[in-house]
């Protein structure tokens, strides 16, 4: 898997992204597992698809590995599995558009806790970026706030569990970054999955449900998470999170195509104010690193 070292990180992040926008679609369309035979499901083709990954790329030393990131892969790991538990109780509970919202707010727990604990500096046209891509985000979910109920407001308080543990996950990939942290991910699907099958109280579900949960496994949170962790070694927590605003404008446009949920106008504009902050980061910031060198 070297080759992915090989690509930019800020575009794997991107990609980790866009395949995280699908976890809203996947969450709905089950049709009768609960919530916590879904998390079950989810994280159980998740800790597969990360243990083949680390396999392949570690062969005989994939215990090794465990080992090797220490007190600090283990801390990443219990916080990342109470995210992926929160992630899905949120989105059974309370609207997509409401999840995204509060996850985008990992952008500003990852340059707060980056400013903290790494002690990196946020420039100018990254705070500009973080600023104007909230801005949109607002935009987008801002007339789908209203609590409606107390499930719903607790599913909302809830959800900040996902963007914290998220940021504590890039925070701690940063500070340790010859450290892989993949092996942290396989912690969290462990862990939420055990959360789950506590819970679940019975784990048998329908073929069609069970072919999503392998699809948010695999290909949503699997590859998503290990294009963002593989990616943020070499990426400014900042600029990962303003990257991450990227599955907030493609879940509504998702959630569009394939389960018929047209957006409003606030939608469509507040997208394209994400995406413009997105390009203003990326072109801003590689000009001006050329005309350093």
């Amino acid at each position: 898997m070297t080759f992915l070292n090989k690509i930019p990180g800020s575009i794997l992040v991107l990609l980790g992204a866009t395949f995280l926008s699908f976890g809203g679609i996947i969450v709905k369309s089950f049709e009768g597992a609960n919530l916590w035979q879904i998390l079950f499901w989810r994280q159980f083709f998740f800790t597969i698809i990360v243990a083949l990954y680390l396999l392949v790329k570690y062969k005989k030393n994939f215990f090794t590995v465990f080992y090797r990131f220490g007190v600090p892969g283990l801390v990443a790991g219990i916080f990342l599995g109470f995210g992926f538990a929160s992630y899905v109780f949120a989105m059974y509970y309370t609207t997509v558009a409401n999840t995204l919202f509060i996850i985008t707010t990992e952008t500003i727990f990852l340059a707060f806790f980056g400013y903290v604990f790494l002690k990196e500096k946020i420039n100018l046209i990254t705070f500009i970026s973080i600023l104007v891509g909230m801005c949109g985000v607002l935009l987008i979910v801002g007339s789908s706030l209203s609590v409606q109920t107390n499930v719903q407001f607790f599913g909302n308080i809830v959800a900040f569990v996902m963007p914290i543990s998220f940021a504590v996950l890039i925070i701690i990939v940063r500070k340790y970054p010859n450290v892989d942290m993949v092996p942290a991910q396989f912690v969290a699907g462990i862990m939420a999955a055990f959360i789950g099958y506590l819970v679940a109280g019975k784990l048998s579900i329908s073929p069609h449900d069970l072919f999503l949960g392998f699809l948010a496994g695999v290909f949503q949170i699997g590859f998503g998470f290990i294009l963002i962790t593989v990616g943020s070694q070499t990426t400014p927590a900042a600029v990962v999170g303003v990257l991450m605003l990227t599955e907030a404008v493609l879940g509504p446009i998702w959630a569009w195509i394939f389960i018929n949920e047209v957006p409003p106008m606030s939608v469509i504009i507040g997208g394209g104010i994400i995406v413009f902050a997105i390009i203003f980061e990326f072109s801003v910031n590689t000009k001006f690193k050329k005309y350093k060198k």
